[in-house]
């Protein structure tokens, strides 16, 4: 779960509020930074904590993970915005509204391929999405696409055939569609927000994406097998991994470019597969990690290119916001 860029969608007032012009901006970039670090590894958790779950049905799990996301989200809502906190909402309009259901979908099929294929393949899989973003704006904005970005997205789609390939025997092909469906959800949601040139604070839309998802999943979840460890993990997963790491994420657009944004959050799908690969032993076989690396390689490229030029990339690039892991 991560955040784009584009129409000015750097929210005002969270954990960095607006300083005097006296104040060191090197250590501000340094603050953001670090929450931009500490943000990547909150979502990287998402796959190991659904693997610590007694239960593999992903209704129920996107029903408990977006409840307690919610409330984490509104909560923080009440403590920034007080009694203006409606205001808040309403102000996202319709283009907030359209945005939430994309992030809400992801929210599902990133459960739900989790459930489907290893945690290395979903990860690696949705570290296409700064791709996909960049085509829908290509296709729906006109906006222009880098050669090296075409370069990068070659050979990327090299290592998915590689992924896919492995796949098909292993059973996990509809994992790993799911997994690029998350992807294109990100795209259509950057679009979106770019097509309007909305500026939306960021909360307010998680927030809606996760009273979206629970209102779907509710009557899909039961009936409800969660013990009192799960509903532990599953607090976790919303208010730490998904409401905690979109939190970190806002503040830290306020003070970084798109480039800076779109390496930070690579430490989702590098460190994702790494947690359950070194606690849980679920190693991915040697075609997925030939084909991760290569995926994971021709992102990495893209973004380090981008920043050695010293041009920040268009803002699509940047991740989003509930890649979430969404």
């Amino acid at each position: 779960m991560r955040a784009a860029g584009g129409p000015n969608l750097r929210p005002t007032g969270f954990l960095l509020p607006p300083l005097p012009h006296s104040v060191d901006a090197a250590r501000l970039h340094r603050r953001a930074i670090l929450f931009m670090v500490v943000a990547p590894l909150c979502w990287s958790s998402g796959g190991l904590l659904v693997r610590l779950l007694s239960f593999r049905d992903a209704w129920e799990i996107v029903f408990w993970r977006s409840l307690f996301m919610a409330l984490f989200v509104a909560g923080t809502l009440v403590v920034l915005h007080g009694r203006r906190v409606p205001q808040a909402v309403r102000s996202v309009g319709w283009p907030g509204l359209l945005a939430g259901a994309f992030l809400a979908g992801q929210f599902f099929l990133f459960i739900a391929s989790l459930t489907r294929t290893t945690v290395a393949n979903t990860f690696v899989l949705m570290s296409v999405s700064p791709f996909l973003a960049a085509l829908a704006a290509r296709l729906l904005l006109r906006e222009a696409v880098p050669m090296r970005t075409w370069i990068a997205m070659s050979v990327a789609f090299g290592g998915m055939v590689i992924m896919f390939s492995d796949s098909l025997d292993a059973g996990r092909l509809s994992g790993n569609l799911l997994a690029v469906g998350v992807s294109v959800l990100f795209a259509l949601n950057v679009t979106v927000l770019r097509k309007v040139h909305a500026t939306v604070d960021m909360l307010p839309t998680v927030m809606i994406a996760g009273l979206m998802s629970i209102a779907v999943a509710l009557p899909l979840a039961a009936p409800f097998e969660a013990t009192p460890r799960d509903l532990a993990v599953l607090a976790v997963l919303g208010c730490v991994q998904l409401g905690t790491g979109c939190l970190l994420m806002v503040a830290a657009s306020r003070h970084l470019t798109a480039t800076e944004l779109g390496l930070l959050a690579l430490l989702e799908p590098i460190l994702g597969p790494v947690w359950v690969w070194a606690l849980l032993g679920e190693a991915p076989g040697p075609l997925a990690l030939a084909g991760g690396a290569i995926v994971l390689g021709a992102v990495i490229a893209n973004e380090a290119w981008a920043a050695w030029r010293g041009r920040s990339p268009p803002a699509v690039l940047a991740p989003p916001a509930a890649t979430p892991g969404p």
